[in-house]
């Protein structure tokens, strides 16, 4: 299921979602000048590396040491990785941003994503894989999607053999739907070696939870209400 766009209209404009989306997407190009050997280098230095932080006995107070886990949230492993992170973070995040506001929808993707890196060492601690991507971010934001918007709709597109076919689904079983296949996928990851690379599952798990769990303190309270309540006039076939 390929989203297409969301049926919620926004109120304020989403800077901070338009900068985290241009910010990733020029780092990628500045990938893009890196030979093989040295973006894994690169990718080993500022992306997070769980046996780093897992298997010592005490980990030092220096904030540099922590820093992969704010710069692997800006670097992606090929266009279809990027393509895929940002065109999910356009559809799903002025939203929430709307109800944040910029400065707090940033510091909550951020923390999102620390989460979801951190549970994504916790399950694999042995892993001398880098890990880099903003998908545990950015799952933290479709977390607190499906729980402010859960009745807002999703236009998604279906190809059923070579005919593409449309669906307005509820937010809450397009997102859930998306939960419970990074879930299993991630149950499904412990019958392989721990060293073997893809996707890291169990960081979008993290950031999902993540989302659900610290998105009421961000919310701005006065902005509870700025969506018409009827907002199923959105997705009207003749409007979206």
């Amino acid at each position: 299921m390929i989203p297409i766009r969301d049926c919620l209209p926004r109120k304020y404009t989403p800077y901070m979602t338009w900068l985290i989306i241009a910010l990733n997407s020029v780092i990628f190009i500045f990938e893009l000048m890196f030979p093989r050997e040295d973006l894994d280098y690169l990718f080993h230095i500022f992306g997070v590396v769980p046996a780093k932080y897992m298997l010592v006995a005490s980990l030092p107070f220096d904030p540099f040491y922590y820093l992969p886990f704010l710069t692997s949230m800006f670097l992606h492993g090929g266009w279809f990785h990027l393509i895929s992170n940002m065109w999910v973070m356009f559809i799903f995040a002025d939203n929430v941003e709307d109800k944040m506001g910029s400065f707090r929808f940033l510091i909550f993707y951020l923390l999102c994503g620390f989460g979801a890196s951190w549970i994504h060492c916790l399950i694999n601690p042995a892993s001398t894989i880098p890990t880099v991507g903003a998908s545990g971010a950015i799952s933290g934001v479709l977390g607190a999607y499906m729980v402010m918007f859960p009745h807002a709709r999703v236009i998604t597109l279906v190809p059923i053999l070579f005919f593409p076919f449309f669906f307005a689904l509820p937010a809450f079983f397009y997102i859930f739907m998306w939960f419970l296949i990074q879930l299993f996928s991630g149950l499904g990851s412990l019958l392989t070696p721990a060293d073997v690379g893809g996707v890291a599952w169990w960081a979008h798990v993290g950031g999902f939870l993540f989302g659900i769990i610290l998105h009421r303190i961000f919310v701005i309270k006065k902005r509870l209400r700025i969506y018409d309540d009827h907002f199923d006039y959105y997705c009207a076939w003749g409007r979206w």
